[in-house]
């Protein structure tokens, strides 16, 4: 499970650092990489907001982990 948690974690960055592009300089790093909504950047874009689906069980862990 440890390898799934890095992963996820990894590709929240990734998807946070994109956004702070779009945010700050309007530079979209994965259309850039990929294309403009191809089939691998879709992709992308799912895996990312998978993880961050998935990440938020960090907090379901934490609360349960702080009460043993």
């Amino acid at each position: 499970m440890k390898v799934l948690d890095s992963t996820a974690l990894i590709l929240v960055i990734i998807g946070a650092i994109n956004w702070g592009l779009i945010g700050f300089f309007q530079f979209n790093l994965v259309s850039t990489l990929f294309g403009d909504m191809t089939a691998f950047s879709r992709i992308v874009y799912a895996l990312v907001g998978i993880a961050g689906l998935y990440s938020l069980s960090f907090f379901a862990k934490d609360k349960l982990m702080s009460s043993d």
